[in-house]
């Protein structure tokens, strides 16, 4: 999958010199292996959690996988206090247009959704967790503290629902956070697919179980997006081929 990860930013339009950006975050040493071997931007850094073996595939919402999940908030906490925002994204989102000048000047925390309704400020908004843009400061230090430790009180969920526990907490009201929405316009998924290949800048296998049904879809979403910059297909007559193996 991190190979067409890779593979959508030097295809994509004006994404392909984000690569000199890119920072993979590997949770064990087979994937740092991995990252190396692929050329992965300039950057592989290796992330282990004590105790746990990240090397096979962690079945959704079992304990390995939790770790796994948590041990990356903690991590991005930690870039926050170190004075740096990101972008992070999950390897299953195909970048294919510079996204950045879509993020909206003003909040503190963007994050995609599942499903968006219109309002980029709507806490209703079905948000997912797997792409956001963050800026360090006050605000969002104290939330990723906040969101990691909340972990005890609602355990044996993963930071996405957590996320949605604790989004309308007195706590995280009286903090100040301002978190907005992303219009799955430009934004889009399986879940909810951006419609208009005009204006799409990202594309995620979200709402898809399943590491080999993400990658069969993965792969026709990054042909369907080859032929539309190859001319291949007119652009009032595209439409993507997927979701075809995701389906909840």
């Amino acid at each position: 999958m991190l190979e067409l990860f890779m593979e959508s930013l030097r295809i994509g339009e004006a994404t392909e010199h984000l690569l000199r950006h890119v920072v993979v975050v590997a949770m064990d040493l087979r994937a740092f292996e991995r990252c190396k071997s692929v050329n992965a931007g300039q950057y592989c850094f290796l992330l282990q959690t004590r105790g746990v073996d990240f090397s096979a595939d962690k079945k959704f919402m079992t304990g390995d996988f939790l770790k796994m999940m948590w041990n990356r908030i903690d991590f991005l906490r930690l870039v926050l206090d170190l004075g740096y925002s990101f972008i992070f994204t999950d390897v299953d989102v195909m970048w294919l247009r510079n996204p950045i000048s879509k993020f909206p000047g003003d909040g503190h925390m963007t994050i995609s959704c599942d499903r968006y309704n219109g309002n980029p400020w709507d806490k209703k908004n079905r948000a997912n967790t797997g792409f956001l843009y963050v800026k360090s400061n006050a605000f969002t230090i104290e939330f990723y503290k906040y969101w990691y430790m909340a972990r005890v009180l609602y355990p044996g969920l993963n930071d996405q629902h957590v996320f949605y526990k604790i989004k309308n907490n007195p706590f995280v009201q009286e903090l100040g956070i301002q978190i907005n929405y992303l219009d799955t316009a430009y934004f889009g998924g399986f879940c909810q697919p951006s419609e208009d290949v005009r204006k799409v800048c990202t594309m995620h296998a979200n709402c898809c179980v399943g590491v080999e049904n993400k990658l069969n879809d993965l792969r026709v979403l990054v042909e369907d997006w080859r032929m539309y910059r190859n001319g291949s297909v007119e652009v009032g007559g595209f439409k993507w081929r997927v979701p075809r193996k995701c389906h909840l």
